[in-house]
C-alpha cells in the first residue's frame, strides 16, 4: 500500500504534507507532453514520493510507470511549497504539496499510457494547451516558459 494511503487511514481526510515530482518533457517539436487524469484534468506527469525515494527516484519511477519512458537527462527547475499548494481532492482529502518540476532533456521509450491511472496522453504546443488544465501546472508551465527564456 502506497504511504500516503496508509496515513488516511489513520487520518480521514484531513491535510497533510505530501512530497511528490512532476516532470516537464518536450518532444523534438518543443512540445510538452501532459496526461490527461483519471479527474478528467490534463497535467504533468509525476506523482508522490514513496517511504526513502529522492525527489529525483520519484520522478523517474512515477514517469516510468505512468508514460512507460525512461528518464535519462533531467534538471531540478524548482521546488514549489507553501499556502498556494494546498489541494483539495474530489473526495475531500486535503494535503498540501511539496513539488519538485524537473525539466526533462534526454529520455528512452516509446510513450504507452496506464489507463488505469490516464484518460489519455499528448503533447502539446505551448501555445495551444487544453483549457481543463489543472491551475498548478498552468502556473508550472509559466514558470518552465520564463525559466528557458531567462525571464
Amino acid at each position: 500500500m502506497e504511504y500516503y494511503k496508509k496515513l488516511r487511514a489513520h487520518i480521514g481526510t484531513d491535510p497533510l504534507i505530501l512530497p511528490g515530482a512532476l516532470a516537464i518533457i518536450t518532444d523534438s517539436e518543443n512540445r510538452v507532453l501532459l496526461q490527461k487524469r483519471m479527474s478528467g484534468l490534463w497535467g504533468l506527469p509525476g506523482g508522490l514520493m514513496d517511504l526513502g525515494e529522492s525527489y529525483e527516484e520519484t520522478v523517474k519511477r512515477e514517469v516510468y510507470e505512468e508514460t512507460g519512458m525512461t528518464l535519462l537527462e533531467y534538471d531540478l527547475m524548482k521546488v514549489y511549497s507553501g499556502k498556494d499548494q494546498f489541494v483539495t481532492e474530489q473526495n475531500g482529502d486535503q494535503y498540501y504539496a511539496v513539488v519538485a518540476v524537473f525539466i526533462v532533456q534526454k529520455y528512452s521509450g516509446e510513450l504507452v499510457i496506464d489507463y488505469e491511472e490516464s484518460l489519455d496522453m499528448q503533447f502539446f504546443s505551448m501555445s495551444q494547451l487544453p483549457e481543463d488544465l489543472t491551475a498548478r501546472s498552468v502556473t508550472f508551465l509559466e514558470d518552465y516558459q520564463a525559466y528557458m527564456t531567462g525571464d
